[in-house]
């Protein structure tokens, strides 16, 4: 008798997380949001109709999925977060630098 595995066919569902981050308060940045599936395509959604920009880490979404919303990210996380924040921070120049 051989064994099978069904959670190998499982198709992956997606994973998302949104973060608050204000450079002027001493606070690291927060969690405001994680989920899997239905609710990943949510946030998505949110953030692309509010212009917010999106950064693709699976790492990073798996890490951030252990926390709780409204956690502070945990110092393990900085560097990894300041690279996202440099990559958002970049985007959001170069988009204002396009419109006005």
């Amino acid at each position: 008798m051989s064994f099978f595995d069904f959670r190998k066919r499982q198709a992956k569902r997606p994973a998302a997380a949104a973060l608050q981050y204000d450079p002027l308060k001493p606070e690291p940045p927060q969690v405001l949001a994680v989920g899997r599936g239905v609710t990943a395509e949510e946030i998505v959604r949110i953030a692309h109709e509010h212009d917010v920009p999106l950064y693709e880490d699976a790492g990073l979404v798996e890490a951030l999925a252990r926390l709780d919303v409204s956690e502070f990210v945990p110092r393990e996380l900085y560097a990894v977060v300041a690279h996202v924040l440099a990559y958002v921070y970049r985007v959001d120049a170069e988009a204002k630098g396009k419109t006005g």
